[in-house]
């Protein structure tokens, strides 16, 4: 499980990067949860991934550190192409059947940027 959860994580900022929003409908589950934006369902995540991009063109995230544990898998980013800023985020995720089924962050991005 290790091996798939690190792997659904990658692919996720993977997608994020090349602005493939259509892959969160593979990369998370139908029923995956976001805790933060309080939303259901890949489509959740696509809307958000549209608008951080569409905000803000050259925002991609740059995985400093990931640990992995069974199904669960932690990441610190720092995120790129924000003006004025450089955030950073602590995401957790559990993955099941190689997707991400739910979703817990933190972020240091300002709002007003």
């Amino acid at each position: 499980m290790t091996g798939e959860a690190r792997a659904a994580a990658l692919r996720m900022y993977t997608a994020f990067n090349n602005h493939d929003h259509a892959a969160a409908l593979e990369i998370f589950t139908d029923d995956f949860y976001s805790h933060p934006l309080k939303t259901t369902g890949p489509r959740s995540i696509v809307e958000s991934w549209e608008r951080l991009h569409d905000a803000f063109p050259e925002a991609r995230v740059e995985v400093e550190d990931i640990i992995v544990d069974g199904d669960g898998v932690a990441t610190r980013l720092s995120v790129h192409g924000i003006p004025d800023q450089t955030p950073t985020m602590l995401e957790m995720y559990r993955v099941r059947d190689g997707r991400i089924t739910e979703l817990w962050a933190l972020t240091s991005m300002r709002r007003d940027a």
